[in-house]
């Protein structure tokens, strides 16, 4: 794996930990898309680093199960401004 793939994946992995951040706030602070997001601390930092793997998991499997609080909330912002 390239280099800079792997630091990539390191600086999104540490970002993600310090701030329970999504996915999708990830891909907007580092500038590449969700899909790469995903891909970097799903798939490629269980081979970079499996403990760090393990805490990122953990982190988005808790904003997986937020996730129809968030859209609900979302939602009910829109309407009460509208």
């Amino acid at each position: 794996m390239k280099q800079h793939i792997v630091l990539r994946a390191l600086k999104l992995s540490d970002y993600i930990l310090e701030t329970r951040a999504t996915v999708r706030d990830a891909s907007k602070i580092f500038n590449v898309s969700k899909s790469t997001v995903h891909k970097d601390v799903s798939e490629r930092l269980k081979a970079i680093d499996r403990e760090k793997y393990l805490q990122v998991k953990k982190v988005l499997d808790f904003n997986l199960s937020e996730r129809h609080i968030r859209g609900g909330n979302a939602t009910k912002e829109k309407y009460r401004k509208g």
